[in-house]
């Protein structure tokens, strides 16, 4: 990038320390998709057996990366995973089809398996036709890199990213531990429509893929679909989860099999830590902020109305600037769309209840509040007083960094 960004003031302490997925091997090398002095491409292989499950974009303009993943997630197996930095390939046509279809074809013909078991994901400007030649190249370097670390592979992937994200959970699955390890980009061009980002999930756990892609799915909804820093949603956007089965556990097939309740609260939770990673690193973010929403005539209703609080320029930039104008919330739930009655909405901002009945509460004081927008986690109550419908949705400030790193992406 031309762009030398800072590190996010929400980012982690450090990258977490994370073991090693029986099953999995991981390696990165230079394509040189970009004129950068940076690893570009990562190469993840993965043992015979491997089950995967994926989420992919909504977008009616995919990437072919996009629509290659979605007919091998038919198969529901994998080799290989790679992924391209730099480029997202998208809106390229024959030229970008033919992109992927060599990089499956070289990374099965290394592997020695199918085309369909190699996923392929890219990340970058959009318009530009991956180089087959720098990716073959890439690949070739790849094959014969020494097997690297996580965070090589966490950094590897990233693009206006300002740092390495990745998250562990574990979960007691047929009398064995198993572990679950995720890794993911994203920052800019997010917005939840499935799954706004590219993330990588491993476990050695054994799960069928249709059992898999269900907990995965699942996870998705309460998570991804749950997130936005710019309300722009991706031509790319990925989210694949691979299986190796090596913990030895019993497959998973069904709810009822023995841990599958535990795999399944482990996975979300692996996700929800991943998600908040790339809200953290919003392209010129300075606060996290959770929306929460209650009281609407369903929860599909109480998200619609939380993305619009989240979605919304005004809300955003008040809260970068720790201005306590709650009418913007006001103004956010109004154009939602959604049922809602002026004179039953409660908004609070943190602890302090703000207005109540469709009016500022009786003596209202914004001092707390004020105190509340200064610090770097921002959270916003909002009750329409209609049903039992709740959701809650988390995004990020908007503040000149954004225009900045945006203005200036292609350089």
């Amino acid at each position: 990038m031309g762009l030398h960004m800072e590190r996010s003031p929400l980012a982690p302490a450090a990258f977490p320390t994370l073991p090693a997925i029986p099953g999995v091997t991981l390696r990165v090398a230079r394509a040189r998709y970009k004129a950068w002095d940076r690893c570009d491409l990562t190469f993840a292989t993965l043992d015979p057996g491997t089950a995967v499950a994926g989420v992919l974009t909504r977008s009616r303009c995919p990437s072919p990366e996009v629509e290659w993943c979605r007919k091998a997630l038919v198969l529901g197996q994998a080799r290989a995973l790679v992924v391209n930095a730099g480029n997202s390939n998208a809106f390229t046509g024959n030229r970008g089809r033919a992109a992927v279809e060599a990089i499956a074809a070289r990374a099965a013909g290394h592997l020695g398996c199918e085309p369909s078991d190699i996923f392929v994901a890219s990340t970058g400007v959009i318009g530009v036709p991956l180089p087959i030649d720098r990716a073959e190249a890439g690949l070739d370097a790849a094959f014969t890199a020494e097997p690297c670390s996580w965070e090589d592979a966490a950094a590897t992937i990233m693009t206006t990213d300002t740092f390495a994200k990745a998250a562990v959970t574990q979960a007691v699955v047929d009398g064995r531990t198993v572990n679950l390890v995720g890794i993911i980009k994203g920052s800019g061009m997010i917005a939840p429509d499935m799954a706004t980002m590219l993330g990588f999930i491993f476990t050695d756990a054994a799960a069928a893929p249709e059992f898999l892609q269900s907990a995965l799915s699942a996870a998705n909804g309460r998570t991804f679909s749950c997130i936005t820093v710019d309300g722009d949603t991706s031509t790319s956007d990925t989210i694949l989860a691979f299986a190796t089965g090596k913990a030895g556990n019993a497959p998973l097939t069904g709810d009822d099999d023995a841990g599958a309740d535990a795999f399944r609260a482990a996975l979300a939770d692996l996700c929800h830590q991943l998600a908040l990673l790339v809200v953290r690193d919003g392209e010129g973010a300075q606060k996290l902020i959770e929306i929460q929403v209650e009281g609407a005539e369903s929860d599909r209703s109480a998200h619609r109305i939380a993305m619009s609080i989240a979605n919304s320029p005004l809300v955003k930039t008040a809260i970068a600037g720790e201005d306590a104008n709650w009418g913007r919330v006001v103004m956010a739930v109004g154009k939602a769309g959604e049922p809602a009655e002026r004179d039953r909405l409660a908004i609070r901002f943190g602890t302090t209840q703000v207005a109540r009945d469709g009016l500022a509460v009786n003596g209202y004081d914004e001092a707390p509040v004020a105190a509340h927008l200064k610090g770097r986690e921002i959270e916003i109550g909002v009750d329409l007083g209609l049903g039992e419908g709740r959701a809650t949705v988390w995004t990020c400030d908007l503040t000149h960094g954004y225009i900045s790193i945006n203005a200036d992406y292609r350089s």
